[in-house]
């Protein structure tokens, strides 16, 4: 795989349960964020506090992109993913981060694009 990092968790199944992280818009099911957060943001901690899935990730969302090798597909730089996990991603979130988790982000330097307002 060379410089590429290790995938994300893909969903295990497509049905109600899916969910996307509110920050870099990574899709899997509620039971994958709870068992295991977010590759891209693990600083979330979702696997620690169960609570946290409900507030870093949104069931509402549209659109599903697979991304295999972020760094070098245009999609994946356009919706600016390109520096995240190989992995199923949401092309757009329309709701944004709680503020304490915001807080989260800039303590630990990341970057938080909160949506555009439409």
């Amino acid at each position: 795989m060379g410089s590429m990092a290790a995938p994300a968790q893909i969903p295990s199944s497509f049905g109600h349960e899916l969910r996307a992280c509110l920050r870099c818009r990574l899709v899997k099911t509620y039971d994958q964020f709870r068992e295991s957060g977010c590759e891209n943001c693990p600083f979330f901690k979702m696997e620690e506090d169960h609570e946290r899935v409900v507030d870093c990730t949104t069931p509402n969302f549209n659109g599903i992109i697979s991304v295999m090798d972020p760094s070098r597909s245009w999609a994946a730089r356009w919706l600016r993913i390109g520096k995240f996990r190989p992995g199923v991603y949401t092309l757009a979130v329309s709701e944004a981060l709680p503020e304490e988790m915001q807080a989260i982000c800039e303590d630990k330097r990341v970057q938080y694009i909160p949506p555009k307002r439409l």
